[in-house]
């Protein structure tokens, strides 16, 4: 899998194409000075859990891993906080309006877009709603469903990440 710095020639400041490897994060002009480190991008994915403890799962919509099983989540926007990055997110995906996200874990991923690979720390929250509330699929969801928690079948959600949480978080939950 190629490194995201290989995608970028031109220093983004300048223009120089002496844009050359400064180490194994960041690329450096030896123009300018400028020095741009490849950081991760923050993302969240929230398990949001009726009283009867069945989970809400997604259909992604979209590439990556189209119509496989996903979390209602994503990227948070610059000048937004984790926990106002998920209740947009879910928001936007469910059209559930949630407060108090409870931070869990993260994990870092590796997401493919648009030829890109994009380096993240999926951050994963988890949420209590009411047994009336009716989602619907908005936005990146093509599809969502309550699930039993012990039915869940990680293997199925197409991204690493999300099937490793789902994984770590069934075992915390059957577990207790």
């Amino acid at each position: 899998m190629p490194h995201p710095l290989d995608k970028f020639s031109f220093c983004p400041v300048c223009g120089s194409n002496h844009f050359e490897v400064n180490n194994f994060k960041s690329k450096r002009c030896h123009d300018c000075g400028f020095t741009y480190y490849a950081n991760p991008c923050s993302a969240t994915a929230a398990f949001i859990r009726n009283s009867r403890g069945d989970l809400l799962v997604a259909v992604r919509g979209k590439e990556p891993a189209k119509a496989t099983l996903d979390l209602p989540g994503g990227f948070v926007d610059m000048n937004e906080t984790a926990e106002e990055g998920i209740i947009r997110e879910v928001l936007e995906e469910t059209g559930l309006v949630i407060t108090s996200p409870r931070y869990l874990f993260s994990i870092p991923n590796r997401y493919l877009y648009s030829g890109m690979v994009i380096h993240t720390v999926d951050m994963f929250y988890e949420v209590n709603v009411a047994d009336d509330v009716i989602p619907r699929a908005d936005d990146d969801a093509a599809a969502l469903k309550w699930m039993s928690i012990g039915d869940v079948d990680p293997s199925l959600f197409g991204l690493q990440s999300i099937s490793q949480g789902v994984r770590q978080y069934q075992s915390e939950i059957l577990a207790l």
